[in-house]
């Protein structure tokens, strides 16, 4: 959002305004994403295609988390920004553009160019101007307006009727919680409130779908549940996390943000996870 307002208040408002997730993208998929490629430029490439810069020429094109974009590609974005020039993915011709870049990550960049990981002839180029923008923990007013916004919205598409409201233990509750996973949590948070909800005034809310799970047998007798299984309480979790995971890939045709979303997670959430059993899935 803060990156198409920045957009818009721009002398290019009229051009077109870009947008690439690098870390959504493989490796090998960024730089043809980015600059296009031609007709056999490799094994699938049936057709020449034009990349996000070719499409942002004269506006604006937003890079997030460019924080995960590989030193190569770092290498011939700092080229485009030094000269206005770049070559599609196959091909040794030139091609000009007039772009504005702006660029968005959630870790310490500087850090990374330090450690190697990002070059510093880009961050200099890119820190031309630097915004921060405050994680929700740190924004306390805007935790009630968008968890308003975001429970009206769901309610709409469940067509529940009238919009659940918040108890004012739930109220106290959003605005104490640290937030983790900022406005994307928030969202996710409070839709799966609402859906839980069936309409009725919201008396309770859950952080953790995965805390929940574990918790949702508490009531029966230690005994019974000695007798259910020989594993630890550790194995358990890591066979019921696993569990969840797979079902929500099926249920999301292995689309893993649409996946954390089922879940009630971020994207990064989810991957955390996912990467601890990523091994035992067919798929990436």
């Amino acid at each position: 959002l803060a990156a198409i307002r920045l957009h818009y208040l721009s002398r290019r408002w009229q051009e077109p305004f870009i947008t690439i997730n690098c870390a959504a993208l493989t490796p090998g998929l960024v730089e043809s994403e980015l600059f296009g490629h031609e007709a056999g430029a490799f094994t699938g490439a049936v057709s020449q295609r034009k990349g996000r810069f070719e499409f942002a020429n004269n506006g604006t094109l937003f890079l997030d988390e460019i924080g995960n974009m590989p030193l190569n590609v770092q290498e011939k974005i700092l080229r485009v920004i030094e000269y206005g020039v770049f070559e599609r993915v196959g091909s040794s011709r030139q091609i000009s553009v007039d772009v504005r870049i702006i660029a968005a990550t959630n870790v310490n960049l500087p850090q990374k160019s330090e450690e190697g990981t990002f070059k510093k002839d880009l961050l200099d180029r890119l820190s031309f101007e630097v915004l921060l923008l405050p994680p929700l923990r740190e924004r306390g007013d805007d935790i009630m307006l968008l968890s308003d916004y975001f429970a009206a919205r769901i309610a709409i598409e469940l067509k529940l009727d009238p919009v659940p409201t918040f108890s004012a233990q739930v109220k106290k509750q959003l605005m104490q919680y640290n937030w983790p996973g900022n406005v994307r949590e928030c969202k996710n948070v409070i839709e799966r409130a609402v859906y839980r909800s069936k309409g009725k005034r919201i008396e309770n809310i859950s952080f953790n779908p995965f805390e929940d799970a574990y918790t949702d047998n508490e009531e029966k007798k230690t005994e019974d549940i000695i007798n259910i299984s020989n594993k630890t309480l550790a194995e358990a979790k890591k066979e019921l996390e696993y569990q969840y995971i797979t079902e929500a890939l099926k249920q999301a045709r292995h689309n893993q943000r649409e996946a954390a979303k089922l879940l009630g997670m971020t994207y990064h959430q989810f991957r955390g996870i996912y990467r601890k059993y990523k091994n035992l899935f067919n798929t990436d």
